[in-house]
């Protein structure tokens, strides 16, 4: 089966005018080729209908007078040019056909065809063209003769064909290299003109690599617009006032997150004391040996309850501060096998009717890192999944090292997460439940802080779930085995 090449177009505008450009003067250089080559021919074929006219048909009339004492012609060949045709038609038919070749007359052989062709000329009529076997295209024309016959007198065309052939081959050389000159010419035309495009599109694609997502950003500078009146300055300009409105917005946006990050970290602080003050005085409340009311009792307990979650809640708080104002982590060397192991038997501890399973490496892997909040990072991992599925679930740890990085992944076969939720599932606040009740619902912050902390170690995490197979995917550097 053959396949069809089909020529693409250019994609890139600077490729577009330049083929542009090529194409509207070759169409240029066709046209004048054409008019060029279609007036020359007419000049000439009407120059050789002149020359006809001029002879008067000598030639032709020749053969019907001049004859010799053997009865054969003897045309009358003075005055006329080589390859002058005559030829007497009686009735109809070609008696006679002969041809002048270097002040003599050769006979002309006819065909059938060439025959019919001679009998269907025009009397009277100043041009027309025909074609013979044996001398190919003439321009000719017909008079009556004296004895009831038509005289017929052609000149051939050979010559006016040669000299078009040959405009058309000068013309096809000039127009050929006047359409390479001007391709390379206008393609570095074009590339200067379109420099100030380059220019744009180098800035937009550095805009495009900047972190806006969040903290400071700084713009680029702004473009030399150069004349507002060209195509090209009215887009630097455009750019230039875009920048200026995404330079603003994100100041805006970045002193509202610094003062809402003040606040957090303001508002945990302040009320680390008063709640560590009322989670002391119900501990000691419920530490009295006096026999106390069942509703005290359990006002007390659900009082230390709560006073314990909010102590969480705001520890929580005070850890992400930190993280975003961007408060350097302990950098030791520590042992993440030691890790997954330990919080896999916290949550065996936690809830012993889930199955949990590991699948470690035969070495330890090493990274370098904050021990503390990379233990946390595993055991909010472990939480979410502990919190999330119902008992029977089968929960899996595994570690794989790759040269430079380890994989920390945490997979359970649960209901899993809807993936409208997926795209925002480590944004703070985000609860898979949406549940506000104090004993099954969560504050929404355990992703976030496993996102943070895996940010702040150069690390990445990711999620990818269906209904039977949710897993978190943490990735870290290590460091080399000792």
């Amino acid at each position: 089966m053959k396949t069809r090449l089909r020529l693409k177009p250019p994609r890139s505008l600077r490729a577009r005018l330049t083929v542009g450009l090529v194409v509207l003067l070759a169409a240029a250089c066709l046209a004048v080729g054409v008019t060029t080559v279609l007036a020359l021919e007419g000049f000439l074929v009407r120059r050789l209908d002149q020359q006809l006219a001029a002879s008067g048909g000598r030639f032709a009339a020749s053969l019907e007078h001049e004859r010799d004492p053997d009865g054969d012609n003897r045309p009358d060949t003075r005055g006329q040019s080589v390859g002058t045709l005559g030829v007497r038609l009686l009735r109809g038919r070609a008696t006679q056909a002969a041809v002048v070749r270097d002040d003599a007359q050769a006979a002309v052989p006819l065909t059938h065809a060439d025959r019919r062709s001679l009998a269907n000329v025009p009397v009277g009529e100043s041009g027309h063209t025909i074609r013979l076997s044996a001398l190919g295209r003439y321009r000719v024309t017909a008079v009556a003769g004296d004895d009831g016959d038509v005289l017929i007198t052609g000149l051939p065309l050979h010559p006016v064909e040669e000299t078009v052939h040959r405009l058309e081959g000068v013309e096809t050389l000039v127009f050929g290299a006047a359409l390479v000159v001007t391709a390379v010419a206008g393609a570095v035309w074009v590339r200067i003109s379109l420099r100030p495009l380059d220019r744009v599109a180098a800035t937009a694609t550095e805009v495009t690599r900047m972190p806006l997502a969040s903290g400071q950003v700084a713009m680029p500078a702004p473009l030399p617009t150069g004349d507002p009146g060209t195509e090209v300055g009215q887009v630097a300009t455009a750019l230039n006032q875009m920048l200026g409105h995404i330079g603003d917005a994100l100041d805006r946006r970045h002193a509202s997150e610094e003062r809402l990050r003040h606040f957090a970290a303001d508002a945990s602080h302040e009320l680390r004391t008063p709640v560590a003050t009322v989670r002391a005085h119900t501990e000691l409340a419920l530490r009295h040996k006096g026999p106390l009311p069942p509703e005290v009792q359990h006002a007390l307990e659900r009082a230390h309850s709560e006073s314990q979650r909010m102590s969480g809640l705001v520890d929580d708080l005070l850890l992400l501060a930190r993280l975003d104002a961007g408060r350097p982590l302990a950098r030791e060397r520590v042992d993440l096998t030691r890790l997954a192991l330990d919080a896999v038997d916290d949550a065996r501890t936690v809830a012993p009717d889930h199955h949990w399973q590991l699948d470690l490496p035969p070495e330890p892997v090493h990274v370098n890192g904050d021990e503390h909040r990379l233990h946390q990072v595993v055991a909010n991992l472990l939480t979410n999944a502990r919190r999330h599925t119902s008992a029977g679930t089968q929960v899996v740890v595994a570690l794989t090292a790759h040269p430079g990085s380890v994989e920390l992944t945490v997979t359970d076969n649960g209901p899993g997460i809807p993936e409208s939720l997926q795209p925002e599932i480590f944004l703070r606040f985000t609860r898979g439940d949406h549940s506000r009740s104090r004993t099954a619902g969560s504050t929404g912050l355990g992703l976030a802080i496993v996102e943070a902390v895996v940010t702040a170690h150069q690390g990445d995490v990711e999620v990818t779930s269906r209904p039977g197979h949710t897993r978190f995917r943490v990735t870290l550097p290590t460091v080399p085995q000792r």
